[in-house]
């Protein structure tokens, strides 16, 4: 506990430092948008494929990875049940509202909690592969249903997430793991160094966001948003352990990475 307290404590001082940067604006008024993108088109895709191509590729079905994808899609459903048959809203928002319960934010800051916390971003790769494969074609598919666009229009939205870099990336490491093959060390080291670029840009962008961000809980939506956190900060994480320990899964020290 007392390792995992560090990582966060670690990843709240960084935020903070990004906090700071955005009230001085030393780095102009686009930082957020050039830390973030560089992150997400760089940093991100490398730091995930090295720690993918040297992890065992069986992370990606074992019974924890599971437990994940279920509670996710446990959330979403619970969210369009009570949304559909309480709340009666229209059926593209509530779409929108259930990926909001489920779809966790495995990349912003799940790598840099996964690898200050857990010990490496290899934690949040199985789940952010479910999101990128499965969760988020079925939405597009089910919003262009809903919208009558064109059979074009829906196949090029469902294939949207194949061409993201993070998504990319994260297959190539699985087929380096699975094959046993890894690039020649002058290839892996560059690679390796832009992937130190991830964690800190992220969490700079993060912090830097939050200059000016509107305060929470005054949006005319705040019952549904409500509705959202609830699932997925405190009715996921609960069921993820209540069906974790019912499996037999155990906690494992993972801090300081070895």
């Amino acid at each position: 506990m007392a390792g995992v307290l560090a990582g966060f404590a670690l990843i709240g001082a960084i935020v903070a430092v990004g906090y700071l940067v955005g009230r001085t604006g030393v780095l102009g008024e686009g930082a957020a948008t050039v830390l973030s993108r560089l992150s997400f088109f760089v940093g991100a895709p490398a730091l995930l494929y090295v720690t993918l191509a040297r992890s065992d590729v069986a992370t990606i079905v074992e019974p924890r990875s599971l437990v994940s994808y279920g509670t996710s899609l446990a959330m979403i459903l619970i969210y369009v049940l009570v949304a559909r048959l309480l709340l009666r809203r229209p059926a593209g928002e509530t779409v929108i509202g259930g990926l909001s319960a489920g779809y966790v934010n495995a990349g912003n800051l799940g790598i840099p909690i996964a690898v200050y916390a857990l010990g490496g971003a290899a934690a949040a790769a199985p789940t952010m592969m479910f999101q990128l494969v499965v969760l988020a074609p079925a939405a597009f598919v089910v919003l262009d249903q809903l919208e009558n666009r064109s059979p074009d229009r829906r196949l090029r939205n469902a294939l949207t997430p194949l061409r993201n870099p993070i998504l990319l990336a994260s297959l190539a490491g699985v087929v380096s793991a699975a094959t046993r093959w890894e690039p020649p060390a002058v290839v892996m080291a560059p690679v390796e160094t832009l992937g130190g670029v991830a964690v800190p840009a992220m969490l700079l962008a993060f912090g830097i966001s939050l200059r000016g961000a509107p305060v929470p809980g005054r949006s005319p939506e705040r019952g549904r948003l409500a509705l959202v956190v609830a699932l997925k900060s405190v009715v996921q994480p609960a069921l993820a352990w209540g069906v974790g320990a019912a499996v037999g899964l155990e906690g494992r020290r993972c801090w300081p990475p070895s």
